[in-house]
């Protein structure tokens, strides 16, 4: 049983968070190439605005902040699972080549398959998440050890040279494109918000729809996931079995995401572990905080990045590196 005190405290941090989230959304809406005078923000919600402001709220601004928004929960879940599922805090589908195998599978439906407009947006993220699960695949073999189970920090190192690997073979993939593709590619591996429309949010809400209740149900498999494997074992866990579906759960939270946002890093490293400072480990407790953290997060590191140099700014995954890459360093030298 949960204790009421440490319920009620979720309860704050959520209200705290959605509260974060809407000042930011609120500061987001009105900053950026084209200003948008703060006052003019609920009449222009409301439909009473100008052309100018209309266009510059509903088609440009509302649609990459939900994108944001929805691109870190989903990477923050993923994160989460992850890191349950290996029992290591330092898993992220950025770090160990997850978000590297879907960005490999983007490139080159892009680039060598013929596109219908119309069936792009809806594809992409089947597509990610085909490229991402052979990667998955791939570092949970080379991980897995027949005597001793899977080995986490195997996993790490592993996923870390996949991800190189991957990083690698993208830029060969890429090197004989045509110029105007390859611009799209290089701003996919920067983790620049390329899919800032209202058809990639239709495109990326049903997955979050489904698997974040999902996750929230499996929530009880992933604390006995994080004991050792014969503890959860002897309680009835077919740990193999939840293993595979919380991954392909994980895969498909991470593709979907970096599909329209690119190759974001970190924040399913950080939003988790935050989380889990301000609730404890118990994942029906934190994993709510961590989706609204790791939104949170991505939706504040693209409203500093976008306003710090115009027109075009700095891409949200080069501002996340920059926060999560010393807190990689923090994290690895602890554990």
């Amino acid at each position: 049983m949960i204790h009421p005190a440490l319920v009620k405290k979720q309860r704050l941090i959520l209200i705290a968070l959605l509260t974060l989230i809407v000042l930011t959304a609120i500061i987001s809406m009105g900053m950026g190439y084209s200003s948008l005078s703060f006052n003019r923000l609920i009449p222009t919600l409301f439909g009473q605005g100008t052309f100018k402001e209309e266009f510059v709220l509903f088609s440009i601004r509302l649609p990459r902040m939900l994108i944001t928004l929805l691109a870190g929960m989903a990477l923050a879940l993923s994160g989460a699972i992850l890191q349950g599922i290996t029992r290591n805090d330092l898993a992220d589908p950025g770090i160990i080549g997850i978000n590297s195998g879907a960005g490999v599978a983007v490139a080159v439906f892009f680039l060598f398959f013929p596109i219908q407009a119309g069936s792009f947006v809806y594809l992409l993220p089947v597509v990610a998440f085909l490229g991402a699960l052979i990667t998955a695949c791939l570092i949970y073999a080379f991980s897995y050890s027949r005597s001793s189970g899977l080995q986490p920090v195997r996993l790490v190192l592993i996923g870390v040279g996949f991800s190189m690997a991957l990083s690698g073979l993208m830029i060969v993939i890429i090197s004989s494109a045509e110029r105007s593709k390859v611009d799209f590619i290089s701003k996919w591996i920067a983790g620049n918000i390329w899919g800032a429309d209202w058809p990639f949010i239709w495109a990326i809400l049903p997955w979050l729809a489904i698997l974040i209740p999902f996750t929230l149900y499996k929530a009880n498999r992933l604390n006995l996931l994080g004991l050792s494997e014969p503890v959860a074992i002897g309680v009835g866990v077919a740990v193999e079995k939840e293993r595979i579906v919380l991954l392909l759960t994980a895969v498909a939270l991470a593709a979907s995401a970096v599909s329209v946002t690119g190759g974001i890093a970190f924040i399913g490293l950080m939003a988790p572990h935050i989380a889990k400072s301000l609730v404890g480990p118990r994942n029906q407790m934190f994993i709510p905080v961590a989706i609204l953290t790791g939104g949170w997060l991505l939706l504040l590191a693209d409203t500093i990045g976008r306003n710090l140099v115009d027109p075009d700014g700095i891409p949200a995954g080069i501002m996340v590196a920059l926060i999560g890459g010393p807190y990689f360093m923090y994290l690895l030298l602890k554990k």
